[in-house]
């Protein structure tokens, strides 16, 4: 009888996966080596030659730059601002609810809409960051929108402020798993607070960041939101690989070969994982010796 009820609860959550991830993903597989297109009809196999044309096509080149670069800054910049805001309210002081609540309202936000909102507040002549920045007494204020070389700044700035939230909540579960005894043993040994940091603090909050780290880098790689409200699918200097596949797919109405734009997006993201999953295990293994 249990183990009929075990099955019961298990075989809907996994005709959910096979339904919503398992199939669509076996799908883009199979469109990818096809010539399918967006508007239908008959389709044939194309064998490898979507795969050879994402690898020589520029655009994809720069697509892969521009992802990466925006994937490395956003994620970086957050996972060190959320951190030192998690050091400041580790400790107990009036008022922490409130402003803990208040840092945590941009995470909650939807990402499209954000966009907009913020679109509005890049714009060159009438945005209220330029206007603040007029006000101050600049007077060309930056075109955040227009210039090449801004837009993608701005995306990042969009990102750094809806996520670094995220990275304070992981910081913060961090400080608060370190076994207390530590600090009072440093306290009496009279270390110093930058001894404390490097010795107990980071590295016992390090798996925790690194996987606040891989969370955030694997969502930064699709990023797509804040790149359509902002600057468009089409933008040379903001267009991520997410962009470039809507672009090849509803633009372009290649199906078959946005699916292999896709399939090496997901190969991206699994190395990537892997990568930091083991470099975490190494971390876990290197701190459990030093406890030992």
């Amino acid at each position: 009888m249990r183990h009929r009820l075990g099955w019961a609860f298990v075989i809907p959550t996994l005709l959910f996966l096979i339904i919503f991830n398992v199939f669509p993903l076996i799908s883009s597989v199979v469109l990818g080596f096809t010539n399918s297109e967006l508007t239908g009809g008959s389709w044939e196999w194309v064998g490898g030659r979507n795969f050879s044309r994402v690898f020589n096509d520029p655009k994809y080149a720069a697509a892969v730059r521009t992802t990466v670069l925006f994937t490395v800054v956003a994620v970086a910049v957050e996972l060190a601002l959320g951190f030192i805001l998690a050091l400041a309210l580790h400790r107990d002081f009036r008022g922490k609810t409130a402003i803990l609540t208040l840092l945590l309202i941009p995470m909650m936000l939807p990402p499209a809409v954000m966009g907009i909102y913020w679109n509005f507040l890049f714009d060159g002549d009438y945005g209220v960051i330029n206007q603040v920045l007029h006000a101050g007494g600049l007077l060309a204020p930056p075109q955040w929108r227009t210039d090449p070389g801004l837009k993608l700044l701005a995306v990042v700035a969009v990102d750094v402020w809806m996520w670094s939230p995220f990275m304070l909540l992981i910081s913060l579960a961090g400080l608060g798993s370190i076994p207390k005894h530590l600090y009072e043993a440093a306290e009496i040994d009279r270390a110093s607070r930058w001894m404390v940091f490097r010795r107990i603090t980071l590295p016992l909050c390090a798996p925790l960041l690194g996987l606040a780290a891989l969370l955030r880098a694997t969502d930064a790689l699709k990023q797509f939101d804040l790149v359509m409200a902002i600057t468009g699918p089409n933008d040379a200097s903001t267009q991520t690989l997410s962009t470039l596949l809507y672009q090849v797919i509803f633009s372009n109405q290649r199906v078959g070969l946005g699916a292999a734009y896709a399939c090496v997006v997901l190969v991206l993201v699994i190395a990537l994982a892997i990568g930091v999953t083991r470099a975490l295990a190494r971390m876990r293994s290197a701190n459990a010796g030093q406890a030992v």
